[in-house]
């Protein structure tokens, strides 16, 4: 029966014969704490591969759930998840204990915003960026600055992949642009499409990186490390210290942190809309499946969530109030179709 043994004592012999690492380094990961928001291409890859090397602590964070587009990159989900639209952490998190059943895992099904971030019950030691925009990644850019976690941003679109390490006090992503690319700038996978190997390579750079900043922090790599699998790969030098200017680790103003989240903000590159109420509210999903039978199609209740389809909407609502609304881009008629079927 799985899990009634203990585990084999050479599962980590690999890893701990490499030079520098030894079983000193395994017990520091052990120790640990990595926290990846986003559990998509990126975060999945990053999860997996932190979770077989022994990390003693993982918490995932994510608000989606697991569609039939995913499968093609995002590492720990089936088909089964993809049909039964389970959320992205839940699903996660049930791989991840069947790879490592000793990695004690924690999925959290929420939108990473100020007030999620802090509530965290402790601090991790790392934070991994598996995000799909900008603004939560200045989010985590500064309250990592704020509480002096080191972060490892991360990004990857068409056959590109980019990413940074960035440590307590800087050059932090402010310092690399002190505003927020515009999203037709940067492309995203619907329109610009991606290479699963672009994904894999820069997911290997935030994992090596988390190794290093918890076994030998001396050997964390410093510049931007960018890649185009169809062509070359780099690292770009940054400065040595944080720009005096910059609104995060210069300043130390945090503006993120200060900003009230949207309460309903399309997803990157997609068909949808996510409509977040606010900490205040709260759903009987028995009650709302009740109210709503007969009155819309394809209704389900799963153990997380309520999925139902209305005027061409497909509409998922986590316990929370939290709903994401797919077939539709414009917010303000997701919050309409919101407030009719689920109650404002």
């Amino acid at each position: 029966m799985p899990g009634s043994s203990p585990p084999p004592v050479d599962r980590y012999s690999r890893q701990e014969r490499v030079a520098g690492f030894g079983a000193a380094g395994q017990a520091r990961l052990r120790d640990a704490q990595v926290m990846v928001v986003g559990c998509g291409a990126l975060g999945t890859h990053a999860a997996e591969a932190l979770a077989r090397a022994g990390i003693g602590e993982l918490r995932l964070v994510d608000r989606d759930i697991v569609e039939w587009s995913n499968l093609q990159r995002q590492v720990l989900f089936t088909e089964a998840d993809a049909a039964a639209g389970t959320p992205k952490a839940i699903a996660a998190a049930a791989r991840l204990h069947e790879i490592n059943r000793d990695c004690r895992v924690h999925a959290h099904v929420a939108q990473c915003g100020p007030a999620f971030l802090a509530g965290l019950p402790a601090r991790p030691d790392v934070v991994l960026d598996g995000t799909d925009n900008f603004a939560t990644r200045y989010l985590l850019n500064d309250w990592c600055a704020q509480a002096r976690v080191p972060w490892i941003y991360a990004g990857a679109v068409g056959a590109e992949a980019a990413a940074m390490v960035v440590r307590p006090g800087g050059p932090c992503l402010r310092c690399l642009w002190p505003d927020p690319p515009i999203g037709s700038d940067v492309g995203n996978c619907e329109t610009a499409g991606i290479l699963a190997p672009a994904i894999a390579m820069v997911a290997a750079f935030q994992v090596a990186e988390t190794l290093k900043l918890l076994v030998d922090p001396a050997a964390v790599t410093t510049g931007v490390f960018t890649a185009d699998v169809w062509r070359s790969y780099a690292v770009l030098p940054m400065r040595g210290a944080a720009d005096p200017a910059c609104a995060t680790c210069g300043l130390r103003q945090f503006p993120a942190l200060a900003e009230a989240p949207a309460a309903s903000v399309a997803l990157c590159g997609r068909d949808a809309v996510q409509v977040d109420p606010g900490p205040r509210t709260t759903v009987d999903l028995g009650e709302l499946a009740q109210r709503l039978r007969g009155l819309v199609d394809d209704l389900q209740r799963t153990a997380h969530l309520l999925r139902f389809v209305v005027d061409g909407v497909r509409i998922s609502v986590f316990a929370g109030g939290r709903a994401l609304l797919f077939g539709v881009r414009d917010p303000l008629r997701a919050r309409a179709l919101y407030d009719r079927w689920i109650g404002g």
